[in-house]
């Protein structure tokens, strides 16, 4: 597809983000991409609240309006009529959609934006005066592209060059002041390596290794480097931290009540010697802070996410029935998981703890 013309320069425009933690911080590129763009454009994101922290710190964040919530009661039908009042008040001249939602696609044109950019799939191409053909759709499906390059079509739509996979967030001082503050009253001592492990995953169980396996690799890290192991679980995921606390033999930190806010996690992170989870949202803080990395794969497929970040070993298993991307496994063993073991992983860590040390 040929990039757009304008007859003349969006002065308005306003940016749609994706609705999961990681493929926000994947849209970075494609963010500081169009702020270069158009550097005179009034630029405002549309995002979730919850993933404002994500972003805080940047010079991206000067203008966002916040998505209202997804409910059908009274308070929640007036807060959506509220952001739709909003978005028409700044009259768009452009709409690029990241997402590839029927929602977001509705939303813009109904907010009245002069010309709506997206790709044009899952039903929504009427909404758009500018279609974006998928550029990996297969017969019967999708075929793997890394995020960053599938954005990099939408760049090139609009006259980019290719915004790169070079993950980008900013830290606040206010974050950074409060984990110090935490690590300190936890008794994290200041010259102990220090391993995060992240060992939830929103997507769902079954892209999450087992808490018995992560506390024998966790103790043996603290054995051998005598490293504090600081477990930051997200909301819901305080029971696997628990049992993986419970399942260990050596001392652990577990930041939880409070669980760090998202803006203290990149905090967390970007100070860690090193980061151990599984293939979700704060292995990306990882990648933007080259923060080296152990992540375990099971049933997600790796292309979808890959960068040209170093400082990670992937640690999976090849299978015959994956990746099959289920969030729950329907097989009596999930091979993909089970047959990742400590050995490998801790072995894993001891080279990149080595490497960062």
């Amino acid at each position: 597809m040929q990039p757009l013309q304008f007859k003349q320069t969006p002065q308005r425009v306003l940016l749609v983000l994706p609705t999961w933690v990681g493929d926000v911080v994947m849209a970075t590129p494609f963010i500081r991409g169009l702020f270069e763009r158009f550097p005179e454009a009034e630029i405002t994101l549309l995002m979730n609240r919850h993933l404002y922290p994500l972003l805080e710190g940047s010079p991206w964040v000067e203008r966002c309006e916040f998505w209202a919530p997804r409910k059908k009661t009274a308070e929640a039908k007036q807060q959506q009529r509220e952001l739709l009042a909003k978005l028409r008040a700044q009259r768009f001249d452009l709409a690029v959609m990241l997402p590839n939602s029927l929602r977001s696609a509705w939303l813009c044109f109904r907010a009245g934006a002069r010309r709506r950019v997206g790709f044009n799939r899952d039903g929504r191409g009427l909404l758009l005066t500018d279609r974006v053909p998928v550029p990996n759709r297969r017969k019967g499906g999708y075929e793997p592209l890394p995020l960053c390059d599938y954005f990099a079509v939408l760049a090139n739509t609009l006259g980019m060059p290719h915004p790169g996979d070079g993950l980008t967030l900013y830290l606040t001082d206010d974050a950074d002041a409060a984990v110090e503050q935490r690590l300190a009253t936890e008794g994290v001592r200041p010259e102990q390596p220090l391993v995060v492990l992240c060992p939830g995953a929103n997507f769902g169980a079954s892209k999450c290794w087992f808490p018995e396996r992560f506390a024998a690799v966790a103790d043996q890290l603290v054995r051998r480097h005598d490293a504090a192991v600081v477990i930051s679980p997200g909301p819901g995921e305080e029971p696997l931290a628990e049992a993986i606390v419970a399942a260990m033999s050596e001392r652990s930190f577990l930041l939880m009540a409070p669980c760090l806010t998202l803006g203290e996690l990149k905090s967390l992170i970007a100070d860690a010697d090193l980061l151990l989870g599984n293939d979700t949202g704060p292995r990306h803080f990882g990648r933007a802070f080259d923060t080296h990395r152990v992540t375990v794969f099971g049933p997600t497929e790796q292309r979808w996410t890959d960068t040209s970040h170093g400082n990670e070993t992937i640690v999976k298993v090849e299978v015959p029935c994956g990746p099959c991307h289920k969030k729950v496994c329907p097989l009596e063993e999930q091979v993909c998981m089970t047959r990742v073991t400590v050995d490998s992983v801790t072995e894993a860590c001891e080279r990149e703890l080595a490497a960062a040390l």
